[in-house]
């Protein structure tokens, strides 16, 4: 675990951008945490999605991002996040993106099949996600991840201009992490502790791609998940507000 905060902490890859960078306001973007499953791989109880999300806002309304344009879903609902339904969440995200017009954060984490992803009993399809996330935020900024096994199927229906989709996995490898006694899936845990490193999400991905390398490398956990990173031609911010 040393060697891996060292990655983390002194191998920074380049800033990337493209056009003009700017320093954003994430004040008023809207905010979509789903965890989708509390189950792990063999059918246990997991708390695994569910420290995610509750840690993921935490990071995120430290970068700058309004608590009260945050939405939550998860199976395990609380005070905090609503039951995690497809529906549901579509329509409050609609909602939101109203009242938060200036982009879009969408974070899934959750079990993975090569079809899609799970929300609740269903498992979701890439185009059912694309269909909410391009109804809600059309050509504005966002930043979709999708952590799941398989879930880089997810990215031919998310990718445009002026997004960066992130991915946990290759759309034929599952992702590592989600037993019954893990604190995070390997993904997850690299994504947060990258957050505070990046100085963009262009970079935030490449980072996260070498840490769950290490991690899986250092686990012997094969074949390898890799994460994938689809960033559009017109994406020009950054993680510095102002």
């Amino acid at each position: 675990m040393k060697r891996l905060l060292a990655v983390l902490g002194f191998v920074l890859l380049p800033s990337v951008f493209w056009g003009a960078a700017q320093a954003q306001d994430f004040s008023k973007w809207a905010v979509l945490v789903v965890a989708g499953d509390n189950r792990a791989q063999n059918g246990g109880p997991t708390k695994v999605f569910d420290n995610a999300r509750k840690d993921l806002v935490k990071a995120f309304t430290g970068l700058g991002f309004a608590p009260g344009n945050i939405e939550q879903f998860a199976v395990n609902h609380d005070a905090t996040a609503r039951p995690a339904d497809m529906g549901s969440i579509a329509g409050a995200f609609w909602d939101l993106s109203n009242r938060a017009p200036q982009g879009c954060l969408i974070y899934f984490t959750s079990h993975g099949v090569p079809e899609g992803i799970g929300v609740g009993k269903d498992v979701v399809s890439p185009e059912k996600v694309a269909a909410m996330v391009n109804n809600s935020c059309g050509d504005k900024p966002a930043v979709v991840v999708m952590s799941a096994c398989y879930s880089g199927v997810f990215v031919p229906a998310l990718a445009r201009d002026s997004r960066i989709v992130i991915t946990a996995a290759r759309a034929d490898r599952a992702s590592f992490g989600c037993g019954e006694l893990d604190q995070f899936t390997y993904f997850d845990d690299c994504f947060l502790r990258a957050l505070p490193k990046a100085e963009d999400f262009a970079g935030l991905g490449g980072l996260v791609q070498q840490c769950v390398a290490f991690r899986e490398k250092q686990m012997k956990a094969e074949p390898a998940s890799e994460p994938q990173v689809s960033i559009g031609s017109k994406v020009t911010f950054t993680l510095r507000w102002k």
